[in-house]
């Protein structure tokens, strides 16, 4: 059985996710862990020694918490109940970024679904602030979904790499599951930025070509005519792509796409879904 959590601080846009991975997932039999990490106003001494339990001052933020994940709940059992789907709520007086780390490791999390604030001008897409630090710090994939985002059939998937990694079967493994659930095509995409492959990443994208042997409609394609990121946006727009995927390295190729950590890094316009995948492999030279 699949297990998902689904960080939430009860805005539309955390409704949302949650919407769109109760969907997506609505022929699998999955636990789905409704979770909210809160901290105070300001940090009491109470607090670092023990938490909100070891308290003797009434905390309202735990009562927020706790009523907010018990609506939510609700609102999924009386408005899209399935009964291939269990639900848990998980309430914790933590850092987000920290807590998901915490139960990912705890509940054997197969993935984390969560809104992210999207789209911010022409050709920019900033995650927020919550999604980056969950990105960054995750052990496990995670899945973006851009707030307003309806839930619609994935048809084309598209995963930019720059061939400088050799993919561990393992991480590329939960892409490659629902490639071939859902039955769609994959896009793997690169970007030359003015000069051929070298040996390394030539027999890296033979490696990923070996890997990818088992899916039916793989499409390969290198461009020499744009950089990234615009890259990506332009082949999202032209292509239809459903449904973003990128292997997540630090500091390498996803920051430069999206952290808009340089200024040659601007991000991209999106309104896609956008899987991120951790990365532990060796750096080719």
């Amino acid at each position: 059985m699949k297990k998902i959590l689904l960080p939430t601080d009860f805005s539309k846009n955390a409704w949302n996710a949650i919407l769109y991975a109760l969907e997506l997932f609505k022929e699998e039999k999955c636990t789905f862990y409704l979770l909210n990490a809160y901290t105070p106003a300001f940090y009491r001494i109470d607090y670092m020694v023990g938490g909100p339990m070891a308290s003797a001052i009434p905390d309202i933020g735990v009562d927020i918490s706790l009523n907010g994940l018990e609506n939510t709940l609700d609102r999924i059992k009386n408005d899209h109940h399935n009964p291939r789907h269990t639900l848990e709520i998980l309430s914790a007086f933590n850092t987000l970024p920290d807590e998901v780390n915490e139960v990912c490791q705890d509940r054997g999390i197969d993935l984390v679904v969560m809104g992210t604030q999207g789209a911010t001008g022409a050709k920019e897409f900033f995650l927020g602030s919550n999604t980056v630090h969950v990105i960054r710090k995750a052990a496990v994939p995670v899945l973006a979904v851009p707030n307003g985002y309806g839930f619609r059939n994935i048809k084309k998937v598209l995963l930019p790499t720059d061939y400088w990694s050799k993919y561990k079967p393992s991480e590329l493994k939960p892409l490659l599951d629902m490639i071939k659930k859902f039955g769609v095509d994959l896009h793997v995409l690169h970007a030359l930025e003015g000069h051929d492959l070298t040996k390394a990443q030539s027999e890296n994208k033979e490696h990923l070509k070996k890997m990818l042997k088992g899916i039916p409609n793989v499409v390969f394609t290198d461009n020499t005519d744009e950089y990234m990121p615009n890259i990506v946006h332009d082949y999202i727009e032209r292509n239809h792509i459903g449904l973003v995927a990128m292997m997540n390295k630090k500091h390498t190729f996803l920051e430069r796409l999206m952290m808009k950590q340089n200024v040659d890094a601007v991000g991209y316009h999106s309104q896609t879904p956008f899987l991120v995948l951790p990365d532990t492999s060796e750096i080719s030279k």
